[in-house]
């Protein structure tokens, strides 16, 4: 069994900063068109065109805004949900999308990665799958370097690790991602560094320049 957790909870801060700035209409990063697609479509068919059997994405802010883009979406196969509480850090969001799937395999996609292709993350499930110890890896996409790491340096989503993993790491931290990856390797979870296919796929649409930087190439 393996699934799929987008977290799509921020506050989209840097993206509402830059467009006030620059006299741009206000629209959350995740509803932006991206070659006739909001972001959030294109991250959600990358991620259901692997072999995952099922998908949640978790809301938090702006929930009633990116739900309406999703109702179509909404499926045994696709599920909504949100957080009980909108103020929270990405440990929290994840940690909710994990006590939300059957237990097994999570593939952990930011919302605002569109550009991670299928074919990457495919590459991150089936490098977990194939481990001798599922419950004991995360498969991540490199930053640097690939292979077996010793360190989580600059690492973040997306990855694909055990929901059990989630389970024992994530409660109570309410924190960024990096520092719990940290513990985990700390103690003896196996990482292992999937490469980019693209330079591309290691943007996340945080501000205006990221969103024109992928708009600027050609169509996913």
């Amino acid at each position: 069994m393996v699934s799929a957790i987008i977290a799509a909870a921020g506050k989209n801060r840097r993206m509402i900063q830059d467009q006030k700035k620059l006299g741009l209409n206000i629209q959350h990063k995740l509803l932006l068109d991206l070659h006739g697609k909001p972001v959030i479509i294109q991250t959600l068919e990358n991620v259901t065109k692997t072999t995952i059997n099922q998908s949640i994405i978790v809301l938090g802010h702006f929930s009633s805004e990116i739900e309406t883009i999703l109702s179509g979406y909404n499926s045994d196969e696709i599920r909504v949900i949100s957080n009980p509480m909108i103020d929270v850090h990405l440990s929290e969001t994840l940690l909710n999308g994990a006590r939300n799937v059957k237990p097994g395999l999570c593939l952990c996609v930011a919302a605002d990665q569109p550009t991670v292709s299928t074919l990457t993350l495919q590459k991150l499930i089936d490098k977990a799958m194939q481990h001798p110890e599922t419950e004991n890896i995360v498969s991540i996409l490199a930053r640097k370097d690939t292979g077996y790491l010793d360190s989580t340096k600059g690492l973040g989503m997306p990855f694909v690790c055990h929901s059990k993993l989630l389970e024992e790491y994530l409660p109570c931290k309410n924190s960024n991602l990096n520092p719990i990856l940290g513990d985990m390797i700390k103690e003896g979870v196996v990482f292992y560094g999937v490469p980019p296919h693209n330079p591309l796929e290691l943007i996340n649409i945080n501000q205006w320049d990221d969103y024109l930087k992928i708009l600027e190439n050609k169509p996913l």
